[in-house]
C-alpha cells in the first residue's frame, strides 16, 4: 500500500516561498512508469495540477504556475518537494501530492491512484 504524506509550514507570509514535502512509503518514487504530483485546492475552488516529477526526475509545470514553481526530489528519503516563489494571499489552499502512471495529461484528476490526506498552507502577514 502506498501512502502519501505532505509537510511544510502552515503559514506563510507574502513574498515568502512556500515549501512542502511529500514523503512517500510502500513505493518508490524512482519505479518506472510513475510519476508525482502537486495539487492545490484554494477556499471554494476546484484542485488545481501544479507540476510532476517523474520516476526519472523529469519535470513539467503547469504554465500559469511556471514563472513560480520548482520540484524536487531526495531519492534516498523517497520524498519530493514543491517550491512556489512569491506567494500571495490567493496561493492560499490545501496542497496534495499524489501518484499517477506516466503517459496521459498529467492534469487530469481521475488517473491518479493515491494521493496524501493534503496539507492546509495560508498566506498571511
Amino acid at each position: 500500500q502506498v501512502q502519501l504524506q505532505e509537510t511544510g509550514p502552515g503559514l506563510v507570509k507574502p513574498s515568502q516561498t512556500l515549501s512542502l514535502t511529500c514523503t512517500v512509503s510502500g513505493g518508490s518514487i524512482t519505479t518506472n512508469s510513475y510519476a508525482w504530483s502537486w495539487f492545490r485546492q484554494p477556499p471554494g475552488k476546484g484542485l488545481e495540477w501544479m507540476g510532476v516529477i517523474r520516476y526519472d526526475g523529469t519535470t513539467y509545470y503547469s504554465i500559469s504556475l511556471k514563472s513560480r514553481t520548482s520540484i524536487s526530489r531526495d531519492t534516498s528519503k523517497n520524498q519530493f518537494s514543491l517550491q512556489l516563489s512569491s506567494v500571495t494571499p490567493e496561493d492560499t489552499a490545501v496542497y496534495y501530492c499524489a501518484r499517477k502512471l506516466v503517459g496521459g495529461p498529467y492534469y487530469k484528476i481521475d488517473e491518479y491512484d493515491y494521493w496524501g490526506q493534503g496539507t492546509q498552507v495560508t498566506v498571511s502577514s
